[in-house]
């Protein structure tokens, strides 16, 4: 699958699952969209605590399609400026407007016009004024070089084809000394190739995701130093059976091979503070 059939297939999912939230259901999984009272995707569900978002708009969760709660771990400051990659309804650029407060910036950056729309439209009802939403992709970032203090993301980077491009990207716009601080599942161990190559597991967070050495290598490879990653959660059989069912894929074929080896995992790398 070429990486421009892969985005369109992206692009067209998440265009969906903002129509669906615009439309009073509830987005459920990365990419689908179910009845609340039947979302049980254990990668998406419970990521944010009650007190955080108390006061911003039900769409903004019901969008929410991430693995983690990035801003939650980024450790956010006053004043900074932050980039959300795959900002899709905007939850984690609103959290993180206010984490930096009115003397910081928060953008979100995505590719799919149904989402910055939903993003929008929420970033109103919300009356939060130091964020934007912005419309380009992650692999050609539309902002300057060392203009952010800090890049999160949420369970979107496993979604690009060239993850090397995205670092890159990544390392271009923060500032020296900038942090990369995001959410994203990531493979524990090796996975038989047809997994990877279904895309609806792809459009689902997993069969993207890198493997956890891999990913280490990459950012590496792209100039980043001080890299971590922590695993939040990990997938079981019994996890990943309700997940694929949703997704009309032969459960008994597929999640023997995923089991325990699927993680959330909350990445962290910094831009040295040299760099030029």
């Amino acid at each position: 699958m070429s990486e421009m059939n892969i985005k369109e297939v992206v692009r067209a999912r998440y265009a969906e699952a903002a129509k669906r939230v615009q439309t009073g259901q509830h987005s459920c999984g990365c990419g689908t969209s179910r009845a609340a009272s039947e979302c049980c995707d254990p990668i998406t569900s419970n990521l944010y605590a009650a007190g955080e978002i108390a006061t911003l708009p039900e769409e903004a969760l019901h969008a929410s399609l991430g693995c983690g709660n990035p801003t939650a771990l980024a450790q956010l400051k006053p004043g900074e400026t932050v980039l959300d990659l795959g900002s899709g309804g905007g939850i984690d650029v609103l959290l993180s407007a206010r984490r930096v407060g009115p003397a910081g910036k928060a953008y979100g950056l995505d590719m799919t016009d149904e989402m910055l729309a939903l993003a929008r439209e929420n970033q109103r009802k919300s009356g939060i004024a130091n964020a934007e939403f912005l419309k380009g992709e992650m692999e050609n970032m539309p902002l300057g070089e060392g203009s952010v203090d800090v890049i999160v993301s949420n369970c979107v980077v496993n979604l690009s084809a060239d993850k090397d491009r995205v670092f890159r990207e990544a390392f271009r716009v923060l500032k020296p000394g900038g942090r990369l601080a995001i959410s994203d599942v990531v493979f524990r161990a090796p996975v038989p190739a047809d997994v990877r190559r279904n895309m609806e597991l792809w459009v689902g967070c997993v069969a993207g995701a890198l493997e956890e050495a891999d990913y280490l290598t990459k950012l590496a490879a792209a100039g980043f130093e001080s890299i971590a990653i922590e695993p939040t959660r990990i997938y079981h059989v019994e996890d990943a059976r309700v997940f694929l069912e949703a997704k009309g894929i032969d459960v008994d074929a597929i999640a023997p091979l995923l089991d325990g080896k699927v993680m959330s995992a909350f990445v962290r790398a910094r831009k040295p503070a040299c760099a030029a």
